[in-house]
């Protein structure tokens, strides 16, 4: 699965680990997240995220 990587302070989402303390669990695909989803890190919006390279 794509990994996503914060512009903002550079934490990468990874769908295989999930966010657990945001209650998202492993095996979610960034798609997948809520629209109101936040960065665990820096507080940023899904739009800040940009596919892992």
């Amino acid at each position: 699965m794509q990994k996503y990587v914060c512009n903002v302070c550079g934490y990468i989402y990874d769908p295989e680990e999930g966010d657990p303390d945001g209650g998202i669990e492993p095996g979610t695909a960034f798609e997948k997240l809520p629209e109101d989803w936040v960065c665990p890190m820096c507080g940023a919006a899904k739009e800040d995220f940009s596919p892992e390279e």
